[in-house]
């Protein structure tokens, strides 16, 4: 069966399918709604399929259509990550890669690798945002960044994924607090007790505010800040216990007389991984940088 359809058909039914109507995604893509509907009953025509149905309040996809809009997302992320890295070739400029990563990830399990990885590539930028697990998953399902680091427990089967670090949780609290002596709690021990924390829009605030709100527990916090050290800093003072990655608890306690004391909760035992739709689908630059935290892994 001949498929005769171009790009501007594809984004197109992008357009119409994240605005549920022909007319906003004809009005997204600058087409004439005539000229639009007639390149959607093109593209079905073309499938053998009905790719949209009609509601009330505009269009939603058959099965076909989010099967279609699956493909054509990883097309027109394809073609746009091939313009990048010709453009960069052409002028002169380096080639960049965009990745997404929770908490951890960013301020505590990738910074050592990124500096490696940048320093033996002087070509490739990398873009690191910060996002909570869930998010990134998305991200990465719809083709929007080509590498996430998030924790596993988020990922659904269908994304590749290596494990790059385990991720264990624990509380900090200055050496004369009540859990100082303590090996290990229940998180439900500490309700009522005032908290140091990162703010709200960080992700590892987000992940240890959902799982108190499921014990329905309201965590009340002194302080919030961006930073592991200045969060152990405060914790030391007593103004709050913390949350926060034993990898940066640990470092902090060789400067800072805090007391750190292990969670059975198993939500603070995490699998972080680095994963992707597909790792050999990957434009080459992340492609480079993915192998290169697959092997920064094993060490």
């Amino acid at each position: 069966m001949a498929m005769r359809f171009d790009l501007v058909d594809l984004q197109l039914f992008i357009a119409v399918a994240d605005s549920h109507s022909i007319t906003r995604g004809a009005q997204r893509v600058h087409l004439a709604l005539a000229s639009a509907s007639a390149r959607i009953k093109g593209l079905e025509q073309a499938l053998g399929a009905s790719l949209l149905k009609r509601v009330r309040r505009g269009v939603e996809l058959t099965a076909a259509g989010e099967s279609l809009l699956d493909h054509a997302r990883i097309v027109i992320h394809q073609v746009e990550a091939m313009r990048g890295d010709l453009a960069a070739y052409a002028s002169g400029t380096k080639a960049s890669v965009h990745m997404l990563a929770n908490t951890s990830g960013l301020s505590v399990h990738l910074p050592k690798a990124l500096g490696a990885f940048l320093r033996e590539y002087p070509d490739i930028n990398v873009d690191v945002e910060e996002r909570e697990s869930d998010e990134i998953v998305a991200a990465i399902a719809s083709g929007t960044v080509e590498l996430g680091f998030a924790a596993e427990h988020a990922l659904p089967d269908n994304l590749e994924r290596f494990l790059f670090t385990e991720d264990r949780l624990v509380l900090v609290s200055a050496r004369r607090s009540a859990f100082a002596g303590r090996r290990l709690i229940d998180f439900q021990a500490v309700a009522g007790h005032d908290f140091v924390g990162l703010t709200n829009a960080t992700a590892l605030n987000l992940h240890i505010a959902r799982h108190a709100a499921r014990r329905g527990m309201r965590i009340r916090f002194r302080a919030r800040l961006r930073d592991f050290d200045a969060i152990c800093q405060l914790a030391a003072a007593d103004v709050g216990i913390a949350v926060v990655p034993e990898v940066a608890a640990r470092r902090c306690a060789r400067s800072m007389p805090i007391a750190i004391t292990g969670i059975r909760d198993a939500w603070t035992n995490r699998k972080l991984v680095i994963c992707a739709r597909s790792f050999k689908a990957l434009p080459r630059p992340a492609r480079q940088l993915a192998e290169y935290l697959r092997k920064a892994a094993r060490h």
